[in-house]
């Protein structure tokens, strides 16, 4: 009977622990193998804070994305993206289109050309800056979410967007010309189009932009030819804010109408527009109503400029 006892006695003790260690593991380390969401969090920190960690991860998917493909060709999107790992500096991405499901697999924002018998690709490049501490990483600069990161960005590193303009030639990539796109994240995907006004081909870059529940488009207009860097117009649409491309004084410059909304709180409503055209001579955008209301353009306007 006492031996019973001690024996009921041990068995409640072990129960007692076991169960103790249990809550423990579940109130403070999210299961019996640690908080696997903690520990994710802190290697992929320690990864954006490592330029060698991050180059082998870029490697690894690379392998992988060569391995998912189902033809090759010499100068395709692999090849670009490889050249990109070693050419450019670290934390530096050809950057994948937002996925329009979870289940697809990614799409690098390329598209490709074909003039004067040459094959030349237009892509998306995003750079980490140099100046900080901790690299880009692709899913904090795409989708709807990213586009919150202009507000403080560098928690999560600064990407510097460019659309690049690349020649395949010989077996290898040659950079033709590169203009920066002035935001930092919510990318959405790259069109190639034509402004019906005048037959000229043009780069749309859509971006989200969740602050005004609308996107925005970075528009690349090739004025002088695809082989020049191109004039960038800024055009969008949310619930109070809307600019537009238009074609108003008939030249070859895109023209945008801007217009003003009165947003109650409950309804938001258009109630005047106004347009600016382009003046080459000096390189502005005028307010047609008051031509002392510009917007400045040098590369990519100075109103846009990063930083």
């Amino acid at each position: 009977m006492f031996k019973k006892k001690k024996f009921l006695i041990l068995l409640a003790v072990i129960i007692i622990v076991v169960i103790g260690y249990l809550s423990y593991q579940f109130l403070f380390n999210g299961g019996l193998g640690g908080d696997s969401s903690n520990r994710g969090t802190s290697q992929q920190e320690e990864v954006a804070y490592d330029s060698n960690k991050d180059l082998s991860i870029q490697e690894i998917n690379l392998a992988e994305r060569k391995k998912m493909a189902k033809s090759r060709y010499p100068g395709d999107t692999l090849d670009l993206m490889e050249y990109v790992i070693r050419n450019y500096p670290k934390g530096t991405y050809l950057i994948d289109n937002d996925r329009t499901s979870s289940y697809n697999t990614p799409q690098s924002a390329v598209i490709y050309a074909k003039e004067n018998g040459g094959t030349y690709i237009f892509a998306i490049i995003a750079k980490s800056r140099q100046s900080d501490d901790r690299l880009i990483e692709q899913k904090n600069v795409i989708g709807y979410d990213a586009s919150f990161i202009d507000l403080d960005s560098t928690k999560l590193g600064t990407a510097l967007f460019y659309l690049s303009l690349f020649k395949y030639e010989n077996s290898s990539f040659q950079l033709i010309w590169e203009t920066p796109v002035p935001t930092h994240g919510g990318f959405n995907r790259m069109y190639r189009e034509t402004w019906a006004a005048h037959g000229i081909q043009y780069i749309r870059i859509n971006f989200h932009d969740a602050r005004s529940s609308g996107h925005i488009d970075y528009n690349y207009f090739m004025t002088n030819g695809m082989f020049n860097k191109p004039m960038p117009m800024e055009t969008y649409e949310g619930i109070n804010c809307k600019r537009t491309l238009v074609d108003v004084n008939k030249d070859k410059y895109p023209d945008w109408c801007e217009y003003l909304f009165v947003d109650s709180g409950t309804t938001s409503t258009p109630i005047d527009s106004v347009y600016f055209t382009f003046r080459q001579k000096d390189s502005v955008f005028v307010n047609t109503r008051n031509s002392r209301q510009i917007r400045a353009y040098n590369e990519i306007g100075q109103e846009y400029s990063v930083k």
